[in-house]
């Protein structure tokens, strides 16, 4: 069987968040081990006598061999007739799970606000408390298109959301204002001050409330 064809059923073969396999080639015959380890060059193989190793990782992965890097390999041997045997020399590595606050918290967490509101809610004021004071600056850019304003300590950031009448962000720019935040990993507790409910406004934006003295 072909290399290439052994790549293909071996990759099949491993974990879907598989991020690193190690990879074991040892040539039919032994007189070709020069070729082949000329051939594997860019793939940077380790040897042993006339068998080589060539870690193989995900794209995305600092150290290794990518897969792309290592099929070209392979298609080169086929292509000189070089005939050889293809085995994981390990279990491959799977990819750790990412952290919560990786996966789309401060979204998730407006989401779940949302979804706890009445169905006929019209406007609120909203609140994210970040993790932390280096936050702020990148946090308040992220958060600029929902109009945030630093109050109710050094690291909350305030806004409204307006869904039906009243003076706010809508509910779907600010999650997405959130999962930017997400996307840099910026972590925090988001929640919801005040909200309207059923507002039927005449010849106004609706009913307002003060906070520290202003509205």
């Amino acid at each position: 069987m072909r290399l290439s064809e052994q790549w293909s059923d071996l990759h099949a073969e491993l974990p879907r968040g598989w991020r690193a396999a190690s990879l074991e080639l040892a040539p039919d015959d032994p007189g070709a081990a020069e070729r082949v380890a000329m051939i594997l060059g860019p793939a940077a193989p380790g040897r042993r006598g006339t068998a080589f190793r060539v870690d193989v990782v995900r794209e995305s992965q600092a150290f290794g061999t990518s897969e792309a890097l290592f099929r070209r390999v392979l298609h080169r041997l086929d292509e000189e007739g070089i005939g050889a045997r293809l085995t994981l020399a390990a279990p491959a590595e799977e990819r750790a799970e990412e952290p919560v606050a990786a996966q789309g918290a401060l979204a998730g967490q407006w989401v779940g606000l949302l979804e706890s509101l009445p169905s006929d809610w019209s406007h609120l004021m909203a609140q994210v408390e970040l993790d932390s004071s280096d936050y702020v600056d990148r946090g308040a850019l992220l958060l600029a298109p929902a109009n945030p304003s630093l109050r109710g300590g050094e690291t909350t950031l305030q806004f409204r959301s307006a869904r039906t009448v009243g003076y706010g962000v809508s509910a779907g720019m600010a999650r997405r204002c959130f999962e930017r935040l997400d996307g840099e990993r910026i972590t925090g507790e988001v929640s919801i001050l005040h909200v309207v409910s059923d507002a039927r406004p005449v010849a106004t934006q609706g009913p307002v409330w003060r906070n520290g003295g202003s509205l």
